[in-house]
């Protein structure tokens, strides 16, 4: 977008959104008039996506025990996308007594905690939540074709932790090793040697994953076992790490929801970096790289220590995939798991697309992050009074807000996330 082409979307955008600011709500016809303003122009279209992840946790007692508590992975905020609100739905057991947004320790990782009242034994209680999610678009076309494989002297030190073997990454097998060897043989720069990881993975011994599927037979997730008899997508999240460490291109494991369009579990990817470039995405499931943005809401970026869990089958009746992201307070109370009909189950849905122009884009998405955080910090902390009226009156406008986005109006998603963050600034605690 040219210097010229960006004043004049910014005049307009400043604009519109003075207008909006004056009135209780716009007219459709003026606004399609400003909308159809912007985008003529821009020179290049940006896409915002709503997206939403849907959880149903069933949780049951061995024995019964008084308070807990339940962390569960929460979507941070993570280059191209940004958490707006989270909603936990009336049929939730009434023993949830609170519930905040926390920090882990492993930037930039969050989880929501749950504070439980107490549950009997062989009781079972409900916790439904979902989280809101904002978008922006990116599928990696400005990725540089050739790149050369990196000297590991020269990575940035914040990446080097992902070129670590563990358990299931398991670098020192000649049998990866041996792979690793004829793609490197095969495709000289880091591009295309991930391109060739991704296809790999997916069709190498295919035949013997639906024999696996077939009989309900998962073995261990690890690199190797899937290198020899494939495996499901958290096995080939582990498989394409171990390839692509070996090349000293540090990759690391993502925890997301995606648009299978059915209840699942959580499905595994993973992204490698691509020096002076950033993080790309990969799908061992789709063998696809780069892979665009849009479609998955990421909830863990997975750290070394993460990765060592070889359980088996996630996809029925045990559905061990997501245990490992939840976290009890007490050794008592477990996930309860039937299939992804009954128990507990999750589903992302991609509730609209909205093209504007980058600057737009861009104010949507930065001011979303910036009231998300003022939400987080004030969520659960018992404010009273005027600090409790400002809250409730900001997550109103962070609810219209949503509901602007799902008509595909990003400038009165942008007035109400605004109002959200000034209401947020009233608090004094």
């Amino acid at each position: 977008m040219s210097r010229r082409t960006k004043k004049i979307c910014l005049f307009l955008f400043s604009i519109s959104i003075v207008l909006i600011s004056s009135i209780p709500s716009l007219g459709v016809s003026t606004q399609l008039d400003f909308d159809r303003l912007i985008l003529e122009s821009q020179t290049e279209d940006n896409e915002l996506h709503l997206l939403r992840v849907e959880h149903y946790l069933e949780i049951v007692a061995e024995k019964s025990i008084g308070r807990f508590n339940v962390w569960y992975a929460f979507p941070p905020d993570y280059q191209y996308q940004s958490p707006i609100l989270l909603h936990v739905f009336d049929d939730t057991s009434e023993e949830v007594l609170n519930y905040k947004i926390e920090n882990d320790t492993c930037i930039p990782n969050k989880f929501v905690n749950f504070t439980i009242s107490g549950i009997n034994k062989d009781e079972h209680k409900l916790i439904h939540f979902t989280a809101w999610v904002l978008v922006k678009h990116h599928n990696f076309s400005d990725l540089p074709i050739n790149v050369d494989f990196p000297n590991k002297s020269h990575l940035p030190s914040a990446t080097k932790k992902w070129l670590l073997k563990t358990d299931v990454v398991q670098l020192n097998s000649r049998l990866i090793k041996y792979r690793a060897k004829l793609f490197k043989m095969e495709h000289s720069d880091l591009i295309s040697y991930a391109k060739k990881t991704a296809t790999f993975i997916k069709d190498h011994r295919y035949q013997m994953f639906l024999l696996q599927l077939k009989f309900n037979m998962f073995f261990s997730q690890d690199a190797v076992t899937t290198l020899l008899i494939n495996g499901e997508n958290v096995g080939r999240s582990h498989l394409a790490c171990a390839l692509l460490r070996l090349q000293n291109i540090p990759s690391r494991v993502l925890l997301v929801n995606n648009d299978q369009g059915f209840w699942t579990q959580m499905h595994y990817m993973i992204e490698y970096y691509v020096p002076d470039y950033g993080w790309v995405l990969l799908d061992t499931t789709r063998a696809k790289t780069p892979f665009n943005t849009s479609r998955q809401i990421v909830n863990r970026v997975c750290y070394p220590e993460d990765e060592n869990n070889t359980k088996t089958d996630y996809i029925f009746k045990r559905m061990k995939g997501e245990e490992r992201w939840i976290w009890f307070s007490n050794n008592n109370v477990k996930p309860f798991y039937v299939d992804c009909k009954q128990g507990s189950k999750s589903q992302m849905f991609s509730e609209s697309i909205v093209w504007t122009c980058d600057l737009v884009a861009d104010a949507c998405f930065d001011t979303t992050r910036t009231t998300f955080h003022q939400f987080q910090k004030y969520l659960g902390i018992g404010l009273t009074g005027e600090n409790k009226k400002y809250f409730e009156n900001a997550v109103g406008f962070q609810n219209e807000a949503i509901n602007r986005m799902k008509i595909g109006n990003p400038l009165e998603y942008y007035y109400n996330i605004k109002r959200a963050n000034e209401e947020y600034n009233k608090i004094i605690v």
